[in-house]
């Protein structure tokens, strides 16, 4: 039984009216499936049968270890969005609520090839060659974190060097203990630079590269 509804469905087939190329779901589970594995496969099956551009790879996460350390994988449920190449994208959980926009958008852009950032953040994080890793801890029920979560894909998209990662802060609540979120969105670069809040492109740039120089 899947877990989108019709007009779910319905919604989604009008926004991938927009996927241009195909894209990769990556998606590592394990055999003894954890709490939240199997609604994620589930709502990803649902989500791959909307578009015939979209493919589901799982992978286990014991098994397939050589897999899971191509991909820097280290918990699960874990989801990566590939395009042409592996643009560093990353759900850690399940993308349900308010996430399952971060999801579609992510989808969407990775097949078109195009951030939507603007041309100044373009120009600037081109420049970027040192390794970022940005850690967006949400819950589902935030409708600010969605925004949080996109444009660190938008800038993972944008450079090679930039990872992306969405956590669910209830599903890895030792990651949301050692780095003291208290509230959602928090967002965390290179374990330095550290804000909460969903702030607008120009100040969330500033805050990436507030970390490069740091």
């Amino acid at each position: 039984m899947g877990i989108l509804k019709k007009r779910d469905i319905k919604a989604i087939e009008k926004e991938f009216e927009q996927l241009k190329n195909p894209v990769k779901l990556v998606y590592f589970t394990q055999e003894m499936e954890c709490q939240f594995c199997e609604q994620t496969r589930e709502l990803l099956e649902d989500v791959v049968k909307i578009s015939d551009k979209l493919s589901l790879h799982v992978y286990d996460f014991v098994k397939d270890n050589d897999k899971a350390l191509q991909y820097g994988i280290d918990k699960i449920p874990a989801l990566v969005i590939e395009g042409t190449k592996d643009h560093g994208i990353r759900f850690f959980g399940v993308p349900s609520g308010y996430e399952f926009t971060s999801l579609l958008s992510s989808i969407i852009e990775v097949s078109r090839g195009e951030s939507g950032l603007s041309e100044k953040t373009k120009q600037l994080v081109k420049q970027i060659r040192t390794p970022m890793h940005i850690q967006v801890f949400v819950t589902p029920t935030c409708p600010y974190c969605p925004g949080a979560v996109i444009l660190a894909h938008k800038l993972a998209l944008e450079c090679d060097a930039i990872r992306g990662d969405m956590i669910e802060a209830i599903e890895f609540p030792h990651l949301a203990q050692k780095y003291s979120v208290m509230g959602v969105p928090k967002v965390v670069i290179n374990d330095e630079i550290e804000f909460e809040g969903a702030l607008p492109e120009d100040m969330y740039v500033a805050q990436l590269m507030g970390a490069l120089k740091g």
